[in-house]
């Protein structure tokens, strides 16, 4: 190892899941149960800065001075990185999103994904990418693939370190450069955080298992539609795979439910776009009540169209299917 450069900038894009990771096998090291696929989702992003050599970790998010819960979190993880290259101190780490956080659009896969290639440069490693990804997977399990760009596969492994559970690019962003229009249902954090919903679906849920099984045939049909850029198979899988997600959450005692009224509108919306109109277009959701349209680039503003003018939709968003993480100048 080099002697560290002490700090470093770094910028990387939330995913949304195609194939959904929902549940962990074990919950310390945030290995999945199962495996998943996504997009990498550009321009949005999230830009962390860490500095080591302080006297103690701080963590400031979008401005303002994180609480104490996210700041132990973070520290919980920095302590990965001091064990990589003992005697970096403490860190200060200032990380800003240009979308909404906590809301259900992968605020924390991108966050994650940023802080561990800032971190561990401003350390002077340089991990390789599998490593990287594990890195980032012990804080956010979605973090994994924000690593990357482009159509991601996470793999879940079978060791029990999880040093085998990483996620790996299985086609470039200019393979297919799908359109996303997201349009946001509601206002603020969301009330239960992906870990604690996916942690009680495990524990309560009678459909979680069957949910499992459903996984890894997904994953390859997912990774056979985006090779051969047919939106027809994407459509079916993505959207089987988020119903079957968000039906197991809701089956779990007491039910984890993240939509609004506007969700579900939004949802039937897109089918009659589909099936009335012929506008290529399927959904996806994550947990949270935002719904992520995908659609060919030239059916994009038709689709944004649609969605706006619907009661309950507060505002929407536009992405492209985005590159890797990377460092930046500060």
């Amino acid at each position: 190892m080099t002697g560290p450069k002490m700090q470093a900038t770094a910028v990387a894009h939330p995913n949304i899941a195609l194939v959904k990771y929902w549940g962990k096998r074990d919950a310390a090291l945030n290995l999945p149960a199962a495996g998943s696929f996504s997009a990498t989702l550009g321009p949005m992003r999230t830009r962390t800065t860490v500095q080591w050599g302080n006297d103690a970790d701080r963590l400031v998010l979008d401005g303002a001075m994180a609480d104490a819960k996210a700041t132990a979190r973070v520290s919980a993880w920095l302590d990965l990185v001091r064990a990589l290259a003992p005697g970096l101190g403490g860190a200060h780490v200032t990380s800003d999103n240009d979308f909404p956080t906590a809301a259900g659009l992968a605020s924390s896969a991108s966050a994650f994904a940023a802080l561990a290639l800032a971190a561990t440069r401003a350390a002077g490693l340089d991990l390789a990418d599998d490593a990287l990804s594990v890195l980032a997977r012990r804080g956010s399990g979605s973090a994994a693939r924000s690593l990357f760009g482009g159509y991601v596969e996470m793999r879940p492994g079978e060791r029990d370190d999880g040093t085998d559970a990483h996620a790996v690019r299985c086609q470039p962003a200019d393979h297919w450069p799908l359109h996303v229009v997201i349009a946001l249902t509601a206002t603020g954090p969301k009330k239960v955080s992906s870990t604690i919903g996916m942690n009680h679906t495990v524990d309560t849920s009678p459909y979680f298992d069957a949910w499992v099984q459903t996984v890894a045939p997904a994953i390859e049909a997912a990774r056979k539609a985006v090779a051969a850029r047919d939106f027809e198979a994407l459509t079916r899988v993505a959207e089987a795979s988020a119903l079957q997600m968000h039906a197991s959450a809701i089956a779990a005692d007491p039910g984890v439910l993240y939509w609004t009224g506007a969700t579900v509108d939004v949802v039937h919306a897109v089918r009659r776009m589909r099936d009335e109109d012929g506008i290529p277009a399927f959904f996806t959701i994550d947990a949270g009540p935002h719904v992520k349209v995908f659609t060919l680039p030239e059916h994009a503003g038709a689709v944004r169209q649609r969605l706006t003018g619907l009661d309950g939709v507060r505002g929407t968003l536009d992405a492209v299917v985005g590159g890797d993480a990377r460092t930046v100048d500060a």
